[in-house]
């Protein structure tokens, strides 16, 4: 019988009174690649942290190779032959690839940076990796990014490999090209643990699957023999619909007509570019790109947020036929329009939410403004509360609990209740369901179809290429601020728009739709 190369037996970690994973074990064998599933909060980061010496475990065992092992460290880790690759990338921005690969190694040799590159051009040629050793980071892409930080741990020796969401800012292409990699590593007996949420790459993926729930270990099944249904039951612990219920548009109207605009940023390189496109209430049109191609920017120029320097905003107001030019409005006035910003960003409470007010107050918080009266009613916003409390389960004692006291899903699902509650006639949600559970991730997507329904114009920027094909009507792409097509939901592929997401040639030629 196979030795496992790592395994955990019993392993809890606490961080002051939470428990952060609760009596885990887990099995890691010599050259297979094993998922990590779970829900956000369920403690998949923190078990890897720990595996990589980030984190020390208040109780349990490690051993690897069949031995008890400790790992106090990151360089533990790596004596252990055990390396990390982080969401957020560790690379100096100035150095070339090679220079970051051997950043740090304490060999007792003098460094010799052309000795160093063979070596990586060995790694490279080995895996199929499509890398230039001398290239300097700033001008590398997200996933040549990506592929210096795997191949740093491998010249550092790495058997064991750990992937902490490893395609959430890939297009599919780049996806595929990790994952032939991935698999070319497993066959030269590499150990990978993948982290993800996304439940189509685990099955395409992986040999086996953990499942954590609220820290704790669930069960680990062969790939083989399960499903995407029977993997979210054991990640949430009950049965739940993965059904995006879209419908088709009835009687889309122009709503919002945005045409040529250009904006800059605070440096004057120009984030938007002649941007042409319309959103038709009655509608969801999608917006897909690499992270950082404008979107922020252009649901911000439209809000009011964002200085544009040409073009026109045009809304066609469904109340009274008027055509307004937001271009000359404040951001108040486009709110009270009905035109609704709804940004996720990392730091939930930085936009839009008050973290010492509770639920209630920061329903309220859109009416202060009005000014009707010194006493402020709190019925309807309590009902409100209550109501997004119920429709997306907000996990919280009460509608009068501090925000600050919730988790960031469940900040977020007040935020984009908030928004949609306000029945707005143009609603913009820009990642939604960032960092959500699956569970409540659909509850937005159907909240979203509803609104859609009911005549609003929804704007839906997402990271996900697959809810992007199967929640909107048309999918609007953006590649470093232009517009390189706009394509029918309906009929276009992932890899269609993973084209898109990267094309060099900026034209929209072939593209019947693309300023509509």
């Amino acid at each position: 019988m196979a030795v496992p190369a790592i395994e955990l037996r019993g392993v809890t970690t606490r961080f002051g009174h939470i428990v952060a994973n609760k009596n885990v074990d887990l099995v890691v064998n010599r050259g297979e690649i094993l998922a990590i599933l779970g829900e956000n909060g369920s403690g998949k980061t923190t078990l890897m942290n720990m595996i990589s010496g980030i984190y020390y475990p208040d109780e349990g065992q490690i051993f690897i190779d069949g031995k008890e092992t400790q790992i106090r460290s990151p360089k533990d880790a790596f004596d252990h032959k055990i390396g990390m690759i982080h969401q957020h990338f560790k690379l100096i921005d100035l150095f070339s690839a090679t220079e970051n690969i051997i950043l740090g190694i304490n060999d007792g040799k003098k460094y010799n940076l052309k000795e160093a590159g063979k070596q990586v051009r060995e790694i490279t040629d080995r895996y199929g990796f499509v890398l230039d050793p001398q290239k300097k980071i700033y001008d590398m892409s997200v996933s040549e990014k990506q592929t210096v930080e795997i191949i740093k741990v491998l010249y550092r020796g790495a058997d064991i490999l750990i992937l902490d969401e490893p395609t959430a800012v890939l297009t599919p292409q780049e996806t595929e090209k990790l994952f032939a990699v991935l698999r070319r590593m497993r066959e030269d007996g590499k150990s990978i643990i993948i982290i993800t949420h996304k439940l189509h790459e685990v099955l395409s993926l992986s040999d086996r699957v953990s499942v954590l729930r609220k820290g704790e270990y669930i069960a680990t099944v062969n790939t083989a023999e399960t499903d995407e249904s029977q993997l979210t039951e054991m990640m949430v612990g009950k049965k739940i619909s993965l059904n995006i219920e879209r419908s088709d548009p009835k009687e889309p109207t122009d709503r919002l007509e945005v045409r040529g605009v250009s904006c800059e940023d605070n440096m004057g390189v120009r984030v938007l570019e002649d941007v042409t496109f319309t959103a038709r209430g009655g509608e969801i049109l999608g917006i897909a790109g690499i992270a950082g191609s404008g979107q922020r920017e252009l649901l911000e120029a439209i809000a009011g947020l964002q200085n544009t320097s040409t073009g026109d905003i045009l809304y066609h107001n469904p109340d009274d036929g008027q055509t307004v030019d937001l271009r000359h409005k404040t951001p108040t006035e486009i709110r009270e329009l009905g035109v609704r910003l709804s940004f996720v960003p990392e730091d939930r409470l930085g936009m839009g939410l008050v973290g010492n007010m509770d639920i209630i107050d920061n329903m309220m918080l859109r009416s202060y403004k009005k000014g009707k009266s010194v006493f402020l009613a709190r019925k309807e916003p309590r009902g409100l509360a209550e109501k997004i409390i119920n429709e997306l389960e907000v996990v919280t004692p009460g509608a009068t609990t501090p925000v600050r006291r919730l988790s960031g899903g469940n900040v977020q699902k007040v935020l984009v209740g908030r928004e949609i509650a306000s029945h707005p006639k143009v609603l913009m949600a820009a990642y939604p369901v960032r960092g959500l559970d699956i569970n409540s991730s659909y509850l937005i997507y159907n909240l979203l179809t509803r609104q859609k329904e009911g005549g609003t114009a929804v704007v839906f920027v997402g990271e996900d290429l697959d809810v992007l094909i199967e929640l909107c009507d048309r999918i609007l792409v953006l590649n470093s601020g232009r517009i390189t097509g706009i394509l029918d939901a309906r009929e276009t592929t992932k890899e269609e728009i993973g084209l898109l997401m990267t094309k060099t040639d900026r034209g929209t030629e072939g593209n019947a739709d693309a300023h509509r």
